[in-house]
């Protein structure tokens, strides 16, 4: 009966649960201890288990284990990222920040930070706590590389887990803390573009290229010819395909859309998402030209 209420604890953990969690449904140190030397039990984390067999590429099941190695754990830094779906760079452990003062400290697979503000920052994620948006993005900004937080603040933004307004009231409350002026920095490169459009973070990263040479920021993901095309300047009727993301997997479909736009008059171009971020000169090459301001004649 206690194996069974177990099980069920832990199915609705993603196959996790705590030695505190096992106590409370009247386990003893002994029959824990039994059940972890018999393999029904598998250690996963300090003070945390699962029933075997334990998956071996389970996201979710390690995020569950990390927030449940101490009460008032929330995921947070790239670990809540990755939970977000803004984050795909490798993680070598799992994150968490805990209410309480002092520098980060390793144990075992999961990081651990403190601190005195976490308070209305976290929330429900699928069961497990985490750390907001914004809160989120903030941790990063004080912590990894420029690249990497302006890629995950795009990612953010396109999946409309937050708002360039929502994260502006953030660093509002924030005033003072490690990262914000790095966050901050960030946000004023995204002033007056159209993120909101954005299917990918290909099309965020072409408009700050694009923005940042001085080009004619193009419209993002506008009807032509009854078709929706990813970077359009209906001055020159150009348009500007970037392939490789989740809407160009049928390339039937690109070329009976590329055949619209060019009988009605557009010309297209095709750049690969790769090379927005590796080599954005690409793309400069087959945007408009700078605009010149005339001068007095």
């Amino acid at each position: 009966m206690r194996d069974a209420r177990v099980a069920q604890l832990a199915g609705r953990q993603f196959n996790r649960i705590s030695r505190e969690q096992l106590a409370a449904l009247g386990l003893s140190r002994h029959a824990i201890a039994h059940r972890v030397g018999t393999g029904r039990l598998v250690i996963v984390e300090q003070g945390v288990f699962a029933i075997a067999p334990v998956l071996p590429y389970d996201d979710w099941g390690r995020w569950m284990g990390a927030t449940l190695t101490s009460p008032g754990s929330a995921l947070s830094h790239a670990s809540a990222a990755a939970a977000r779906g803004v984050w795909s760079l490798p993680r070598e452990f799992e994150i968490v920040t805990r209410p309480g003062r002092g520098g980060p400290r390793r144990h075992g697979s999961v990081l651990v930070h403190r601190s005195t503000t976490l308070g209305a920052d976290v929330e429900d994620l699928r069961g497990i706590p985490v750390t907001s948006v914004p809160r989120t993005l903030l941790d990063l900004a004080s912590c990894t590389s420029a690249s990497a937080l302006a890629r995950a603040l795009r990612e953010a933004i396109r999946l409309r887990c937050t708002s360039l307004e929502e994260l502006g009231e953030h660093l509002g409350r924030a005033r003072g803390r490690r990262g914000t002026r790095r966050l901050g920095d960030a946000l004023a490169r995204y002033s007056g573009l159209p993120l909101h459009r954005a299917r990918s973070g290909a099309e965020v990263r072409a408009l700050e290229v694009l923005r940042d040479a001085g080009r004619p920021v193009p419209g993002l993901n506008v009807r032509i010819a009854g078709a929706e095309a990813d970077l359009s300047w209906p001055a020159q009727r150009l348009i500007v395909e970037i392939d490789g993301g989740p809407f160009h997997l049928d390339v039937g479909e690109d070329q009976r859309k590329q055949a619209l736009w060019e009988s009605a008059g557009w010309r297209v171009r095709r750049l690969e998402s790769g090379s927005v971020y590796d080599e954005p000169w690409r793309l400069l090459a087959l945007a408009p030209a700078p605009s010149v301001p005339h001068g007095p004649a």
